[in-house]
């Protein structure tokens, strides 16, 4: 593990959990189902980065900086999920500005890096760009077109109503996170950019609010950085925050088209926030709050 360390790793088939205050999870849907409650049955709290327990109503799907007094309900099954990557990034932009003006409608494009696919998809892009320098192609394996110089609208399957799981998972745990009355529309893109997911996200309000006031906001709330000066070129990029851990907005601007609207830039590392430090953040709020 790294340059020096060794990490001894164990069998989970038959591995004891008891005595361990918390378990982290990341083992793909169908292993955490098995395994994940038979850890909580022993008292392990069990931080699920899969997307098997999110939706359970008595499963808490927290962001800590969004809805961190939701970590209450952890003791109903002693699991605790963790949402989708999109998903948090979106809600950490959502949330300070839903405080002062109620979001009603959010329509979002998503840009999404293929290190959200796993490392075979990373591979995948790597190859395949390599190969077009030399007039030849590589077909795809990872996903359902070439991702070298290429957009694909499809991550996660297809469903009855022409929405991708992916679509469906960002309407659905927003509303379990934020508020169940804010409506949502969803179209999920993977982009060929290792790390880092950018989502282009218009917001339409119930109430008033500028640009100047929704700039001070975002300003304000842990863990949202705004890069928000046009006339210097200022903005983020998946490339500027790959390795950061923070969730960064640019792009603030008024939607003249709606009575109360914004648009915004919002891009985060899938892989730190969209992922692994959300469910290290989740472990220290409990710890702090309820441990």
């Amino acid at each position: 593990y790294g340059d020096i360390d060794v990490l001894k790793v164990r069998a989970l088939d038959d591995f004891d959990f008891s005595g361990f205050d918390i378990g982290l999870f990341s083992p793909g849907s169908s292993v955490s189902a098995e395994h994940a409650p038979r850890a909580a049955e022993t008292g392990c709290i069990v931080i699920d980065n899969t997307s098997h327990f999110r939706m359970d109503e008595d499963v808490p799907l927290i962001v800590p900086e969004v809805n961190r007094h939701d970590l209450v309900y952890f003791s109903k099954r002693n699991i605790i999920a963790n949402p989708n990557c999109s998903t948090i990034q979106m809600v950490m932009a959502l949330k300070p500005l839903h405080d002062v003006a109620p979001v009603r409608r959010v329509v979002v494009a998503t840009y999404q890096s293929v290190s959200g696919a796993g490392r075979r998809a990373m591979d995948e892009l790597f190859n395949q760009t390599r190969k077009v320098f030399f007039n030849e192609r590589l077909s795809p394996t990872n996903f359902t077109r070439e991702i070298a110089f290429n957009v694909i609208p499809h991550i996660d399957a297809f469903q009855p109503d022409g929405s991708t799981k992916e679509e469906l998972k960002m309407v659905r745990e927003t509303q379990k996170i934020l508020d169940p009355s804010i409506q949502i529309n969803a179209t999920c893109v993977r982009v060929p950019v290792f790390v880092g997911h950018a989502e282009a996200i218009n917001i339409e309000f119930d109430a008033p609010i500028d640009v100047e006031e929704a700039r001070s906001v975002l300003g304000s709330a842990e863990g949202v950085i705004v890069i928000d000066d046009p006339e210097n070129d200022e903005y983020a990029t998946p490339i500027d925050v790959a390795g950061e851990t923070g969730v960064y907005i640019s792009r603030i601007r008024q939607d003249k088209t709606v009575e109360y609207g914004l648009n915004l830039w919002v891009v985060s590392d899938n892989l730190r926030k969209g992922a692994a430090l959300n469910s290290v953040q989740i472990a220290e709020a409990l710890v702090e709050d309820y441990l």
